[in-house]
C-alpha cells in the first residue's frame, strides 16, 4: 500500500476544447464553452444556456459500426478513455488483460436512451420501444463498454456518487492499483447533456439565466455542461521504466458524507473530506498551493465551500489560490471532478493556474484568492481537487508535482 501512483495519460473531451492540448490552453485563456443550447428545444424552459460539447464526432474515436449501439455517455467515457491511453504510450496489449481496470463515474448514466425510451412509448406504446436499447441503459455501460472496447479484464466499477463521482472513481483506482489489483487504470467520469439534468435544475431554480459566477456577490446558479474526463494511473515503478511522461503523483484521498441535507452544501462535511485527504497524503494545510473548487455559481455552494476552505486553512485560507473552472465549462455531472482533476495535474506540472471567470463583485462570503478572470503562473506544488454531491457526498483528491 505504499507504492507511488503517478498519472501518465491524459483524455478530455470538454466544452471548450477536445485533447490535453487544447483543453489546457483554452482553460488557461479563459474561454467559455457556455451557449444555447442545442439538443432540445428550450423555449418552454426559463434558461436557455448550456455547455454542451458541440465539436465532439464519436466518428474520430470509435468505429462507424459501435457508435449506434452507444449512449452519449459512453461516447464521451470511451473517447475519453481513448485519448488518455494514446496520450500516456502505454501498450494496453502488452500487459496482463486482467490487471488493466476502468473506473468511471456518471451523475446521469445513459438518460437521454431513457428520454429516448420514454418518447417511443407515450408516442407509440410499450410495444415498439426497440429492445436492444434496453442493455443500453443501465448506468454501468459506460464503464463496461470502455474494458470491451479496450479489452481490459480488471477491475471495472461504476461510480454513481453524482457530482463528486469523478473524484471517487479516481481514488478507487488509486487503491487498486496500490494494494496490486491492477497495474493500470484508466479513471474518471462522464455525463452527456440531457433534457432530464436540464429540467430538474431549472425547476430547482438552480441555473444562472446567462453565465455561471462563481464566488461572485451576484452570482445567480449553475449552468449544466456535459464532457468526459480520464486519466491513466500506474506505478511510479512502471512509468519510470517505459519513460513516460508524468503529469502529476496522486498521494492520496479523503471521503465523506454530510448527512445534512439531500440538496444543500454543508461545510462541515467538506472540510472534513479535505481533512482526511490531507491526513493520508501527509502533508499540511500550509503544503497547499491550490484547491480546484467544486464552485458551481450557486449562492450556497460557494458560500459553504469558503467556510469549509476558512476553516481547515484558517489565517492561510486567504493566501491559496482557489478557482472554479465551472466557470468556463459549466457543472459537467459526473465528469465534473474527473475534469477538474485534469486542470490539477497539468497545474502541477506547468505551474500554472486556470482563473475563475466572468467574476466582476467580491463577495464578502467568499473572501479567498478566486484567481478572477486571468490564468496565473506560480508555483504549484500540490493541489486538492474538491467536489460535492447531492446526498451530501464529498471527496477531495491530493495531487503532487513529480519529483524523483
Amino acid at each position: 500500500m505504499h507504492k507511488r501512483i503517478v498519472v501518465t495519460g491524459i483524455g478530455v473531451i470538454s466544452s471548450i476544447g477536445i485533447g490535453r492540448e487544447a483543453f489546457w490552453s483554452a482553460l488557461l485563456a479563459g474561454k467559455s464553452g457556455i451557449s444555447p443550447v442545442t439538443s432540445f428545444d428550450t423555449k418552454e424552459y426559463p434558461t436557455h444556456n448550456g455547455g454542451e460539447v458541440k465539436d465532439f464526432n464519436p466518428g474520430d474515436f470509435i468505429q462507424k459500426d459501435k457508435i449506434e449501439t452507444l449512449g452519449r455517455g459512453s461516447q464521451l467515457a470511451l473517447s475519453a478513455a481513448k485519448l488518455a491511453v494514446k496520450d500516456a504510450g502505454v501498450d494496453l496489449n502488452s500487459l496482463v488483460p486482467d490487471k488493466i481496470g476502468v473506473a468511471i463515474g456518471t451523475t446521469m448514466g445513459e438518460s437521454r436512451i431513457l428520454e429516448h425510451i420514454d418518447q417511443v412509448c407515450v408516442k407509440d406504446g410499450p410495444g415498439a420501444i426497440d429492445p436492444s436499447l434496453i442493455p443500453r441503459l443501465t448506468a454501468n455501460v459506460l464503464c463496461a463498454n470502455v474494458g470491451i472496447d479496450l479489452r481490459l479484464q480488471g477491475p471495472n466499477f461504476l461510480f454513481s456518487t453524482a457530482c463528486a463521482a469523478g473524484n471517487y472513481a479516481i481514488g478507487f483506482a488509486f487503491d487498486q492499483i496500490r494494494k496490486g489489483a491492477a497495474d493500470v487504470m484508466l479513471a474518471g467520469g462522464a455525463d452527456g447533456f440531457s433534457r432530464i439534468a436540464f429540467t430538474g435544475f431549472n425547476r430547482l431554480l438552480a441555473i444562472a439565466p446567462e453565465k455561471c459566477q462563481p464566488f461572485d456577490k451576484n452570482r445567480k446558479g449553475m449552468m449544466v455542461g456535459e464532457g468526459a474526463g480520464v486519466i491513466v494511473l500506474e506505478t511510479l515503478e512502471n512509468a519510470l521504466n517505459r519513460k513516460a511522461c508524468i503529469y502529476a503523483e496522486i498521494l492520496g484521498y479523503g471521503l465523506s458524507c454530510d448527512a445534512h441535507h439531500m440538496t444543500a452544501p454543508h461545510a462541515p462535511g467538506i472540510a472534513k473530506a479535505m481533512e482526511k485527504a490531507m491526513k493520508e497524503a501527509g502533508i499540511k494545510p500550509e503544503d497547499v498551493d491550490y484547491i480546484s473548487a467544486h464552485g458551481t455559481g450557486t449562492p450556497a455552494n460557494d458560500k459553504e465551500e469558503c467556510l469549509a476552505i476558512k476553516e481547515v486553512f484558517k489565517e492561510d485560507s486567504k493566501k491559496v489560490m482557489v478557482s472554479s473552472i465551472k466557470s468556463m465549462l459549466g457543472h459537467t455531472m459526473g465528469a465534473a471532478s474527473a475534469i477538474e482533476a485534469i486542470a490539477c495535474c497539468l497545474a502541477v506540472k506547468d505551474d500554472k493556474v486556470p482563473p475563475t471567470i466572468n467574476f466582476e463583485t467580491p463577495d464578502p462570503d467568499c473572501d479567498i484568492d478566486c484567481v478572477p478572470n486571468v490564468a496565473r503562473s506560480s508555483k504549484v506544488n500540490i493541489a486538492l481537487n474538491n467536489a460535492s454531491a447531492f446526498g451530501g457526498n464529498n471527496a477531495c483528491l491530493v495531487l503532487k508535482k513529480f519529483t524523483p
